[in-house]
């Protein structure tokens, strides 16, 4: 058994010495070890040699993994058809919210991942050891998880001897810590692990999620070396199925070679500033938080400058090849969505209004293979590939890389896996390995792209159909917006995250409070926590498409305005300006409106909540007309009223 430190029976544990038991972690962990870790599991194993010295039978796991956080939890107590989640604070006087938030976070993680633990029943328990005593209430949500109880060093004996534990539903040690894992982290959890160290198959699936990206990691790996064993230079097109894990393989990439091979500069590279912004600080507070646990002191300001040369603005990048000629200190670069670069147009005009660069003649692909291209020997860039994702004027497509290949930079070796479709004229290597075909977004359903596509495309019986295999995946509809709020707020647990989504132009939205114009803090919204009112929990503030792509909540409340509006038999777009709403007639701006939608509803990890307006009937901007046929089709695609 290797999910955890140190395990053994209840028996077993009251014949082993102390010595022997931290011996045995002090092995298994393997890294350096202060006074103050040993102490405390000192500490934690004489409480719990009392706390299991009454119990008939069971299974004791010390410093159990949570591969989702990167974490491991104090201790799992696998009890006769019950286990129990500890997490200790040693000289805790009381019980700290986010103490418990932490512990249920752990509970929540097998509930949700471990197949052993999906109809187990789990009590979640804070063992803060100075705390004064309080009463004990077992109470259970209906997935067979409790509400987190506070316990201190003596009491704890007495809540587990209550426990209502079933000899006839044991479940053996042995089968349940070997059951399948699935953990499928964010990509702020799985960007903090990566950079700390863990591997993409400690925090990613053990199923085909995991293997797909392990195969396609050490297909890059492979890549890599063989561009510095030849000396030459190597472009990578990853593609892959919504939801598959692209950025999280980006990352991979990246952590992997900064980590092994410092001297290559790894770095991931997004246009997407959100994005950016998000991991950048989700990677510095856990830098600080991590130095202070340890014992060192670091200043945002220090951690912020070390993560900075990580993860890159795509924009910044370019600007900085721009004034630099010389070959950039990175030989490793991974592009996020590259399928967005600007084309040569686009390009032009923003370097002729921003920068004051007239004639620009190069598309952004084209620009940065050729600053890549300075370097005199070798270096590799992996593009990431998405499709249905442009929400912006101007973006290319995979059609300008080649473009760029096939006319400047023909000496380079281009790999990709079979479903790119290349010119003629350009020589690809193809592998399968190089493509994604397993979503691993949500772990609810992972169906939830095709239902939205359904109802993107206006096919009510399709997305009905699917919508009934999605009984895992909440998503319900409501005409009132507080009622949204609030189921929001009742389906959240531990430190689960949800907010309020809605397109850039639903600007008649603003009579609910919620202002289209004034973007969020984007670092405060996904981080903050809920005392913060900047955070998406506070429910205050709607984050764009812009702000949310390639971020995630676990619970999403999606408020559909009349720019996107059923008029059967199909979908109309409009824009809002100044006064009235106009039709938008060119087909291209028609696609970024679909997208858009299609991102919001593809930004819930665990279930959503669609609020449509129920109009006003003085009010011509948002006449019922505008807003009761798209409600009429949402139920129609078999979303439940609520």
């Amino acid at each position: 058994m290797t999910r955890a430190y140190f395990d053994c029976s209840f028996s077993e544990f009251s014949n082993a010495t102390d010595e022997q038991i931290v011996g045995a972690l002090a092995l298994a962990h393997g890294g350096d070890l202060d006074a103050l870790q040993l102490r405390a599991w000192s500490e934690q194993i004489s409480h719990l040699r009392a706390a299991v010295a009454e119990l008939e039978s069971g299974h004791l796991f010390v410093e159990f993994a949570i591969p989702r956080m990167g974490k491991r939890a104090d201790a799992v107590l696998l009890l006769p058809g019950l286990g129990a989640v500890l997490e200790y604070k040693v000289g805790a006087e009381h019980c700290a919210r986010h103490a418990l938030d932490q512990v249920v976070d752990y509970a929540l993680d097998l509930k949700n991942f471990h197949e052993g633990s999906h109809a187990l029943p789990l009590v979640p328990i804070l063992v803060a050891t100075n705390a004064q005593a309080t009463e004990i209430r077992l109470e259970w949500y209906p997935d067979g998880l409790a509400y987190p109880l506070c316990t201190n060093e003596t009491t704890l004996p007495t809540v587990l001897a209550r426990l209502p534990t079933k000899v006839e539903a044991a479940v053996s040690a042995d089968t349940w810590v070997r059951s399948r894992y699935k953990p499928t982290p964010t990509i702020v959890e799985a960007a903090t692990a990566l950079y700390e160290g863990h591997n993409v198959k400690d925090i990613s699936r053990s199923d085909a999620g995991a293997i797909n990206l392990s195969r396609t990691a050490d297909q890059i790996e492979s890549i890599i070396e063989e561009a510095k064993r030849s000396g030459q230079k190597a472009i990578c097109f990853i593609t892959g199925v919504p939801g598959s894990g692209k950025t999280l393989a980006g990352l991979n990439i990246a952590t992997r070679r900064s980590k092994s091979h410092e001297d290559e500069h790894a770095v991931f590279l997004s246009g997407n500033g959100p994005l950016v912004a998000v991991l950048r600080e989700a990677l510095a507070r856990d830098e600080v938080d991590r130095s202070r646990e340890a014992g060192r002191r670091m200043s945002m300001h220090e951690a912020r400058r070390q993560v900075s040369s990580f993860i890159q603005n795509v924009h910044h990048f370019r600007d900085e090849c721009l004034q630099d000629l010389s070959a950039p200190d990175e030989k490793v670069v991974v592009f996020d969505e590259a399928q967005r670069a600007w084309s040569q147009k686009e390009t032009s005009r923003f370097m002729r209004d921003r920068k004051g660069i007239q004639n620009f003649e190069h598309s952004e692909p084209a620009f940065l293979l050729s600053a890549m291209d300075r370097h005199a020997d070798w270096c590799v860039v992996v593009c990431l590939i998405g499709t249905g994702q442009e929400i912006n004027r101007g973006e290319a497509g995979m059609q300008e890389w080649f473009r760029a290949l096939g006319e400047q930079f023909q000496d380079w070796i281009i790999y990709a896996s079979p479903k790119v479709a290349a010119p003629d004229h350009v020589i690809v290597r193809k592998t399968d390995a190089l493509h994604l075909g397993v979503s691993i977004r949500s772990f609810r359903s992972e169906r939830v792209s095709d239902f939205v596509s359904a109802v993107i495309t206006g096919n009510a019986k399709e997305a009905a159909a699917l919508r009934s295999d999605l009984r895992s995946y909440p998503i319900v509809i409501t005409r009132d917006v507080e009622r949204a709020r609030a189921w929001l707020r009742s389906r959240a647990r531990g430190t689960e995250r949800f907010g309020l989504v809605a397109s850039s132009n639903a600007l008649r939205l603003r009579p609910f409070g919620l202002h289209m114009k004034s973007r969020v803090d984007v670092t405060n919204w996904f981080l903050g926590d809920s005392s913060d009112v900047r955070s998406s929990m506070a429910l205050e503030d709607a984050a764009s498409e812009f702000e949310v792509q390639g971020l995630e909540l676990d619970w999403v409340g999606v408020c559909w305005d009349a720019n996107f509006r059923r008029e059967d038999p199909s979908w109309g777009h409009y824009r809002f300006s100044g006064t009235r709403w106009s039709a938008i007639r060119d087909p291209e701006r028609r696609t970024y409106l679909e997208n858009a939608y299609r991102v919001l509803l593809t930004r819930a990890r665990q279930g959503m909540v669609i609020f449509v307006p129920p109009g006003s009937a003085i009010d011509r901007t948002r006449a019922p007309r505008l807003y009761d046929p798209t409600y009429d089709f949402l139920v129609e695609c078999g979303i439940e009223e609520l």
